[in-house]
């Protein structure tokens, strides 16, 4: 047991180097961060420690998490610091994205994604956000999109000019999405960890590093070209099991599952 602690230990250092280079960055004091880290201490202790058939108490979070039960009681009485709206709007763009590029109707003879109107009948924005983002206005998903740089309109005619959701403007939407692909990457090492290897994660990393800084370049143009392909034909595969692309597919309960690849430099 004191050798994982010691493994804890050392990973958290790790973890959190990068992360408090963020928040110093952004002003964010110490203060703020052990808030926030004692809120969700007592939010996971509630939700994912409870005992079978019993309800969970203060007195039981409060032994859990080391704080007093006057700290638990206060903490569970606030909001979730966070931003829901940022991943919902994320969400949403994405899958009018995969629509845009998958869907035989937005599309050309070439397969590349067709300009269009943005009001109509049959092929236009207006109907493919309402086949890919539910009841959201075509409106909002189009500000939405022209604000994260994905669209150009002209003559209210509307171009795709980015294949990914890579958001160039506003840094709440960028933190929103940092804390989802991390929080999802974590959780995966996590089940690794903890589960048989007979149901393991797909957790796959290549590195090398004796590369001349030269090449990096080449070598990152060639790895985001790859990449592209290859979440492209991940998004096929997955969409066509998500009832709300494809509602004839039949089944139970609600489950969110995905794929991401990662690249870096050191």
């Amino acid at each position: 047991m004191e050798d994982v602690k010691k493994a804890i230990a050392s990973t958290l250092v790790r973890l959190l180097r990068p992360l408090m280079r963020i928040l110093l960055k952004n002003n964010i004091p110490y203060g703020t961060f052990a808030d926030i880290a004692r809120w969700v201490y007592v939010d996971v202790a509630s939700r994912d420690f409870t005992v079978p058939g019993r309800k969970q108490t203060i007195s039981r979070i409060a032994t859990i998490t080391g704080l007093t039960r006057k700290e638990v009681k206060r903490l569970k009485e606030i909001d979730a610091p966070d931003d829901l709206g940022a991943a919902e709007r994320y969400n949403r763009a994405v899958r009018v994205i995969g629509g845009w590029l998958r869907d035989a109707r937005f599309v050309d003879g070439d397969g590349a994604p067709l300009v269009l109107p943005f009001e109509g009948e049959d092929v236009s924005f207006s109907t493919l956000v309402r086949a890919y983002s539910g009841d959201v206005p075509p409106r909002a998903i189009l500000d939405e999109m022209l604000r994260a740089g994905i669209v150009e309109v002209e003559d209210r005619r509307v171009r795709l000019i980015n294949r990914g959701y890579i958001v160039r403007k506003g840094e709440v939407e960028k933190f929103g999405i940092m804390g989802r692909d991390v929080s999802e990457l974590i959780a995966t090492i996590h089940h690794n960890i903890t589960s048989d290897p007979s149901d393991a994660f797909l957790q796959r990393k290549v590195s090398y590093d004796n590369i001349p800084v030269e090449v990096y370049p080449e070598v990152r143009r060639r790895i985001t070209e790859m990449a592209a392909e290859f979440v492209d034909s991940m998004d096929r595969v997955i969409s066509a099991y998500d009832r709300d692309v494809n509602p004839s597919i039949e089944g139970t309960g609600r489950k969110r599952l995905g794929i991401g690849v990662f690249y870096f430099e050191e």
